[in-house]
């Protein structure tokens, strides 16, 4: 099991302190909790909010010394989260630890000096003060979330929610990742590179959308998938599909097919001993060679090295 403090800065953001509460101990594996969630302050007892009611926590900021992971939640607090904090941070990267923000809480990151010369998101609404405040970060504003190894940055509210599932995955593999996904209702794959917001988000006035498609195409995915089949599926020509799947996922058709036929290639990987060559097809990806050059690009993890440290089944056959 692993260990998630998450640090609630005040003024916090209620909403953002709720997600990794939520999230992570959805996850199980092999049938047992694969995480522990501690949230800690400052000052423990009652916490001010930014937005949201006021909360109760527990703990002090001692026990990120027992963290796998940090996470730095919402806050108001941009300008100044407090030294006591920022030198627990500081202590955290320098041991090792894994850390990660939701939404603003990168700016207290990047007080503790932790995001300098690193590239790095928040939400999007924050991005100039992020800019002027903190010239030393490599700020990426219209991303959903940026994984740089040993710190994670997300945008707000639901880009938290991705930014948590990617860890789950990282930490578990895909198929964990997806289950949680599926319980809690969301995109088991939104990449971290996706746009914050799109231009237009919600399906057209005449109430259709690409939904449809995407699923009949997700059943599909081992079959050649062009735009002109798609297009027929969906009753529309491919320039306005392609206009379509822009506006409503934030990416083009193929983009969107090559996520979940990677993301079907991972799944294969853990969860059945099929050889290489036969994920490969299933998946749609079409041969070894392509599946082990598009995981090593996503995971930097061979499709066998990524089988062998996600796998939950036995030894895959030569």
């Amino acid at each position: 099991m692993l260990r998630i403090v998450v640090v609630a800065v005040p003024p916090v953001t209620t909403l953002d302190l709720s997600i990794p509460t939520a999230v992570f101990p959805a996850a199980t594996v092999d049938g047992q909790p694969g995480y522990e969630v501690v949230i800690c302050t400052a000052e423990p007892g009652i916490v001010p909010a930014y937005t949201g009611p006021s909360v109760v926590v527990e703990h002090g900021l001692d026990v990120i010394d027992s963290a796998d992971t940090v996470i730095v939640t919402g806050t108001g607090a941009r300008a100044y989260a407090g030294e006591r904090v920022l030198d627990a941070l500081r202590r955290a990267a320098g041991g090792g630890r894994r850390l990660a923000s939701i939404c603003t809480g990168a700016f207290v990151l990047a007080q503790a000096g932790l995001l300098d010369g690193r590239p790095a998101t928040t939400y999007w609404q924050y991005s100039d003060e992020m800019r002027r405040r903190f010239p030393a970060v490599d700020l990426r504003p219209d991303v959903l979330y940026v994984d740089d190894g040993a710190i994670l940055t997300s945008a707000g509210l639901a880009a938290g929610l991705d930014l948590c599932i990617h860890l789950i995955r990282r930490d578990y593999g895909a198929a964990v990742a997806n289950a949680v996904a599926r319980a809690a209702v969301v995109a088991p794959i939104r990449p971290g590179g996706q746009a914050q917001f799109i231009e237009t988000p919600l399906p057209p006035e005449n109430g259709t959308s690409l939904a449809e498609t995407r699923a009949w195409a997700s059943e599909r995915l081992a079959e050649p998938l062009t735009l002109s089949r798609l297009a027929a599926h969906a009753h529309t020509s491919t320039r306005t599909l392609t206009r379509r799947f822009r506006e409503e996922t934030g990416l083009s058709p193929l983009q969107w097919l090559l996520h979940q036929r990677i993301d079907r290639a991972r799944e294969l990987l853990e969860a059945t001993d099929l050889p290489i060559a036969a994920v490969a097809r299933q998946s749609g990806l079409g041969t070894p060679e392509s599946l082990r050059l598009h995981l090593l690009r996503r995971n930097g993890l061979t499709p066998s090295a990524y089988r062998s440290t996600f796998t939950r089944i036995g030894p895959a056959p030569s």
